[in-house]
């Protein structure tokens, strides 16, 4: 098992149940594919260093789990067409 950490950024515009629904969604991706979701940042809304879909804000989550290898990718390809997410990245988390 690796660590990951999931960054995603969220539609500003949209209501707080949607926003916690699209949040729900990428947890039950991370659990569906074997993951276990050890730590979630909520860092609120931040303005973005560029404008995304003709949006200047967004709020930003950092989901950490842990998984196999092959999970990320799986993750990554369901995000993509996830509605209300404007930018998403999962890295591994390597300790030195």
């Amino acid at each position: 098992m690796n660590k990951y950490e999931l960054a995603v950024v969220v539609n500003a515009k949209i209501e707080d149940d949607d926003r916690t629904a699209v949040v729900d969604k990428c947890k039950a991706l991370i659990e569906r594919f074997g993951g276990t979701i050890t730590n979630i940042d909520d860092w609120g809304k931040k303005r973005l260093a560029y404008e995304i879909q003709k949006m200047r804000e967004g709020f930003y989550y950092f989901i950490q789990f842990e998984a196999d290898a092959a999970a990320p990718a799986e993750i990554e390809s369901r995000m993509r067409i996830m509605d209300n997410v404007l930018r998403y990245l999962c890295v591994r988390n390597d300790e030195a």
